[in-house]
């Protein structure tokens, strides 16, 4: 409807009856069509107000949508079709109405759409003529109006054919009907609906059977026991639990888990660090410290000035996280209050003192947060495990550097019999080897030039072969760890 002193709108309905023996009865809610452009004093939001309006009404199951359409539009451009499509993509619940058939250009007509051949609806479309402005003017009235509509109808000659399922008339009787069928399909389940609400009132009602409002022992423990059942909940969805899990979604407790073990480590992971500007900061901090003079080595002091900065950038994602947890704390106190709907001020009450309690604490938390993010800027403990620093660099290199050498080390040389292995053809041969800490290497003599096989000792064990009384050489097995030989050499 129209408010303020030009063209504003407002939500608030106009209930307007309509008494007369020649109406149906039928209950329509006229809303006003898309504005596309503020105009007056309108908002200049006009556009999304008005489509809120609309959905209000027309995404309810229980109503029909009448999408009406002026003929000398293109359909495809309908802003009440699009409406109605959005809410029911089906086409079950709404019904077209094309307007101004009148107007079309000369030559044109709406036949296709009025057959429901364009852009089919399982209601159908009807036309309709209405008065122009001048016919207000003229004060025609609503009697020769309808006549005028059907004459229109039955003389023209691409509706002609339609005529009696055309015209206001009809749009009423058909209206009336699809109302009455309407009602009809949906009362079953509005019965089953109103039952279950009705069995839930009485379960509701025997608990305050015997209920005295003055007693005021009964007051304070029906107060307890809905204290214990809200901090129940409240722990239920915090702590989690195996009793009536819900599947839909997840609770309290496990949205704050995704916050800590998913959302804080990306948090994290989106400070972006210029390694152009960090190494810029490095240079100019190493400069700084060593002043008029010529440094011989990195000074402590550049790089833990380094390092303060950059975990002085932790504040930032770790308050984030827990304004994060606190607001997802406060949702679930929402949640848990839902029970105490019965008791609006109760309700209200123990939202309003939980969510103090839990702001209380969010100050006292984040003081810990920056504490602790201090505690790490004030002493920078490059004695760490973690930590590779210039000590625990040259152990590693030194620990390297032995083991490279103990690998490469000979440990032993000598001929030896190789008995099966099926790389090497022709049976038992006798081989120039070389034993070290890694691998056990053959060659084709002493000289070393020719290398016939290598084999790693990776996972490889040793064990002594028997060998007949008559044998003078010693015989041993080279298996892997599921215990299948490798070679047998001697």
């Amino acid at each position: 409807i129209l408010t303020g002193t030009n063209k504003g709108v407002s939500p608030v309905p106009i209930n307007l009856r309509v008494y007369s023996p020649h109406v149906l009865n039928l209950t329509l809610v006229d809303l006003p069509g898309i504005t596309k452009v503020p105009v007056g004093d309108q908002p200049a939001d006009i556009e999304y107000q008005v489509r809120d309006m609309i959905m209000q009404f027309i995404c309810k199951d229980n109503c029909l949508v009448l999408a009406v359409t002026p003929a000398n539009m293109d359909l495809a451009n309908s802003d009440a079709l699009k409406l109605a499509k959005d809410v029911d993509p089906q086409g079950l619940r709404t019904i077209g109405v094309i307007t101004k058939l009148d107007l079309m250009d000369e030559g044109t007509d709406a036949r296709h759409i009025l057959e429901n051949r364009l852009l089919p609806l399982r209601r159908g479309y009807i036309g309709v003529v209405n008065r122009s402005q001048k016919d207000i003017d003229g004060r025609k009235d609503i009697k020769a109006a309808l006549a005028a509509e059907r004459k229109f109808f039955l003389s023209h000659p691409a509706y002609r054919h339609m005529a009696d399922s055309m015209g206001t008339p009809y749009l009423q009787r058909v209206l009336n009907q699809q109302l009455t069928n309407h009602i009809r399909d949906c009362l079953p389940v509005f019965r089953s609906c109103l039952q279950s609400q009705l069995l839930a009132l009485d379960k509701e009602a025997e608990e305050y059977k015997h209920y005295r409002a003055d007693d005021p022992a009964r007051k304070t423990k029906a107060l307890l026991l809905l204290m214990q059942q809200f901090a129940a909940d409240f722990e239920k969805r915090i702590e989690g639990s195996g009793d009536q899990v819900d599947t839909i979604e997840l609770s309290g407790g496990a949205k704050i888990n995704r916050i800590f073990h998913e959302r804080f480590p990306f948090e994290l992971v989106k400070m972006e660090f210029d390694e152009r500007e960090l190494r810029r900061e490095i240079s100019y901090a190493i400069k700084n410290i060593h002043g008029i003079r010529t440094g011989l080595f990195t000074p402590d002091q550049a790089f833990e000035a380094i390092v303060r900065r950059q975990i002085i950038k932790l504040k930032g994602p770790c308050i984030k996280c827990v304004d994060m947890v606190i607001q997802e704390l406060i949702n679930t106190v929402r949640q848990c209050t839902t029970k105490l709907g019965s008791y609006p001020r109760l309700r209200e009450e123990t939202e309003r003192i939980v969510t103090t309690n839990i702001r209380d604490r969010e100050s006292q938390a984040k003081d810990q947060v920056l504490l602790l993010i201090d505690v790490q800027v004030a002493y920078i403990n490059t004695n760490h495990e973690d930590f590779i620093g210039f000590a625990n660099a040259q152990q590693r290199r030194a620990q390297t550097n032995k083991k490279s050498i103990a690998g490469n080390q000979v440990i032993r040389k000598g001929w030896l019999t190789v008995n099966n292995i099926s790389i090497i053809k022709g049976g038992a041969k006798e081989y120039w080897f070389v034993l070290t800490a890694e691998s056990l290497s053959w060659f084709k003599d002493e000289e070393e030039k020719e290398k016939k096989y290598m084999l790693p000792l990776d996972n490889l064990k040793l064990r002594d072969v028997e060998k007949s009384f008559m044998s003078s050489k010693h015989a041993y097995a080279i298996f892997n760890t599921e215990q299948r030989c490798v070679c047998v050499c001697g």
